[in-house]
């Protein structure tokens, strides 16, 4: 599949690390550092811009090591980018720690996935079919 993109940055295009990942990583497209706080959330920039067919959304999820190692996380995971959406990618980070954390320009911030999905429409009906679960939710397949 082939996605239009305009780079605005000054970092190459991303890519897949791995031949098998998901995922291709972003980075921070910044002038200058930006500090994010204990609990404190910012948009990063990225100087991209996609167009992204119809049919299918880009996601933006975190990035593991930086969840594990150092609390930063995407608030919002995973963040859709929706098919008619031709602004800045922009990815909301939040500090989770109790540190201060420095976001430097070409820094690997968050991951950016593309999927297909379904648009759907409504059946309104005034009953749905039974299942064995029925209505039970949270929590109610157990602990172990």
């Amino acid at each position: 599949m082939k996605i239009k993109i305009i780079n605005k940055s000054k970092h190459e295009l991303p890519e897949y690390k791995t031949a098998f990942s998901a995922g291709m990583d972003l980075r921070a497209n910044l002038d200058k550092s930006i500090l994010l706080k204990p609990l404190e959330r910012k948009i990063i920039p990225t100087g991209l811009y996609l167009e992204i067919p119809p049919g299918y959304e880009g996601q933006i999820r975190p990035r593991s090591g930086m969840a594990f190692n150092h609390g930063i996380s995407c608030p919002n995971s995973p963040g859709t980018i929706d098919a008619d959406y031709r602004g800045e990618l922009g990815v909301i980070l939040i500090n989770l720690s109790k540190e201060d954390f420095a976001i430097n320009d070409g820094d690997r911030i968050a991951q950016l996935i593309i999927a297909k999905h379904e648009t759907i429409t409504w059946e309104e009906v005034e009953r749905l079919n039974s299942s064995e679960r029925g209505d039970k939710g949270y929590g109610s397949s157990g602990i172990k």
